[in-house]
C-alpha cells in the first residue's frame, strides 16, 4: 500500500490528526503515525513514540520535560523528527510527509520535510503559511497550505482544508509510488535567470542540452540563488553556469531579492567549475512600489511588473558590487571565468533600455577588472548580455571547464561525483 506519514504535536493535535488519519485512510493508504510532541501521551495508539523521537536525535525527552525548556525541547523533536523520517523513506515506508500544525509543530515538522529529498511529497497544513516562510521551507519543496483557522479542534473550517490536505498527500504519494523512476545519468550543471536575463540563459541551456548536459535553471529571487547551491552541497548540481548574480547586489543595497550574504561561494568552496556574468545587477529589486526604500526614491524605477519594481544601481554601488564578486570567486577552489558584457548587464541596460547608463556599468567593470586576481579567466565582450553569442560563449567555457573537471575527477577516483560527470557517462560532447 502506498504509505503516508503524518508527523504531530500528537500531545495538543489528538483530535485534529485522528481526522487527518481516517481521512488519508478513506483514500487507501497506509498511514503511519509520529508522535513529536514534547509533552503528555495521546490517547490513543501511534506508530512511532515521542521517546522514540527524542531517542533518534539522542537526546532524553525525560530531561526536557523536568527543565520546563520549551524551545530546548521543539530543537530536540526537530531534529528527532527528521532523523525518523529519514528511517522511513529509507525503509520504504514513506511515500508522502503531512503534518497540521502551529509555529512550534511547524518548526518540527518542516524540519523533517527539508531533510527528505526533492521529489518526496510534502504537505504542511500551517498557521503561519500566510506570512513569511522561508524559516519553515528554506530551499526544500514542501507544500504549504494556510489553515485559515488555528488547528485546534475540527469545525466547519478545519474539517475541509483537514480533508482537502488529506486527499492532496494522497494523490501525492500515490503519483509517487506508481511514477516509474527516470534514469538521467547526464551531469547537471545549475544556472541562474532573470526575467531580464532570459534570452542569454535560454541560448547557453540549449548549447550545453545539445552537448548532453542537464540544465536546472533557476529564478533569481533570493529562493532560487539558494536553491542552487543547497542542491551543489548535496551533490545534485556539480557546475555552476551563474549568468545572473543580481541577488547579490540586493544584498549589498537593501533589496528584497537577496540570497544572503553567502551567495556565490558554495561552487567555489566545493572545487566545481563555474562560469559568472553580472546579469541584472543594474537593477535593485523591491516588490510593489510603496516597498521601494526612500533613499531610492528619487532614482530611476521601473515597473517589470505589479509585484516587482526595479530601481537603478549607480555607480558607488556598482563599484562595490564588483570589489565583492571579485574577492568571492578570488577564494574558489576550482576553474572560474567571468563573463563581462560591455553593453548592457540585462534587457534594460542595453541600448535604449530604461536603464542604460554606461558610465554605471564602467564603474563596475573597472572595478572587477581592478580587484579579480590574475589566476581567474576573464573575458569581455563588446555586446549586451542578450545578444545572440553571449550565451552561446558562456556555454562553450562551461563545457570546457566541465570536460576538465571531469577528467580531473576521475584521475582522483573519486567515483560518486565521477558517475555524474560526462566521461563518466559516456556522453559524447561536441
Amino acid at each position: 500500500m502506498t504509505s503516508v506519514v503524518m508527523i504531530g504535536t500528537l500531545d495538543t493535535k489528538g483530535e485534529e490528526y485522528s481526522f487527518l488519519r481516517d481521512e488519508v485512510s478513506s483514500h487507501g493508504c497506509d498511514v503511519v503515525m509520529v508522535n513529536a510532541g514534547v509533552l503528555g501521551e495521546p490517547d490513543y495508539p501511534v506508530d512511532i513514540s515521542r521517546h522514540e523521537v527524542a531517542r533518534a536525535a539522542g537526546g532524553d525527552l525525560d530531561e526536557i520535560e523536568e527543565s520546563g525548556d520549551r524551545g530546548a525541547g521543539i530543537t530536540l523533536m526537530a531534529r528527532g523528527a527528521a532523523a525518523v523520517a529519514g528511517e522511513l523513506l529509507a525503509s520504504g515506508r514513506l511515500d508522502g510527509l503531512i503534518g497540521a500544525a502551529g509555529s512550534g509543530g511547524s518548526a518540527i515538522i518542516s524540519a523533517a520535510m527539508r531533510s527528505l529529498p526533492v521529489g518526496v511529497p510534502k504537505l504542511l497544513v500551517s498557521t503561519m503559511a500566510s506570512g513569511d516562510v522561508r524559516p519553515y521551507t528554506g530551499t526544500s519543496d514542501i507544500a504549504l497550505m494556510y489553515s485559515v483557522v488555528d488547528v485546534a479542534g475540527i469545525n466547519s473550517i478545519s474539517r475541509e482544508v483537514l480533508a482537502n490536505a488529506a486527499a492532496a498527500i494522497a494523490g501525492m504519494a500515490e503519483n509517487r509510488k506508481r511514477r516509474a523512476p527516470v534514469s538521467d545519468r547526464r551531469p547537471i550543471i545549475g544556472a541562474t535567470m532573470y526575467g531580464t536575463t532570459t534570452p542569454c540563459v535560454t541560448e547557453a541551456r540549449h548549447r550545453l542540452e545539445a552537448d548532453g548536459y542537464e540544465v536546472l535553471v533557476f529564478h533569481a529571487t533570493g529562493a532560487g540563488g539558494r536553491s542552487m547551491e543547497s542542491l551543489m552541497a548535496s551533490g545534485h548540481i556539480t557546475a555552476a553556469l551563474d549568468v545572473t548574480t543580481t541577488e547579490l547586489m540586493d544584498e549589498l543595497t537593501g533589496g528584497t531579492m537577496t540570497a544572503g550574504p553567502d551567495r556565490l561561494e558554495m561552487a567555489g568552496s566545493l572545487g566545481l567549475p563555474q562560469v559568472v556574468s553580472v546579469g541584472a545587477v543594474d537593477q535593485i529589486t523591491f516588490t510593489p512600489p510603496d516597498t521601494v526604500l526612500a533613499a531610492y526614491q528619487d532614482r530611476t524605477k521601473y515597473s517589470h511588473n505589479p509585484s516587482v519594481t526595479l530601481v537603478r544601481s549607480n555607480p558607488q554601488e556598482n563599484a562595490r558590487f564588483g570589489r565583492l564578486i571579485a574577492e568571492k570567486l578570488n577564494q574558489s577552489n576550482g576553474a572560474v571565468t567571468v563573463f563581462l558584457p560591455l553593453r548592457g548587464f540585462s534587457q534594460y541596460g542595453a541600448a535604449g533600455g530604461v536603464f542604460h547608463d554606461p558610465d554605471a556599468d564602467e564603474a563596475l567593470i573597472t572595478s572587477i577588472k581592478a580587484n579579480l586576481h590574475p589566476a581567474v579567466e576573464l573575458v569581455e565582450l563588446d555586446m549586451a548580455i542578450n545578444d545572440p553569442g553571449f550565451g552561446l560563449a558562456m556555454a562553450e567555457k562551461m563545457h570546457e571547464h566541465y570536460q576538465t573537471w571531469a577528467a580531473s575527477v576521475l584521475a582522483g577516483g573519486e567515483e560518486e561525483m565521477a558517475t555524474t560527470s560526462v566521461l563518466a557517462t559516456g556522453t559524447t560532447c561536441s
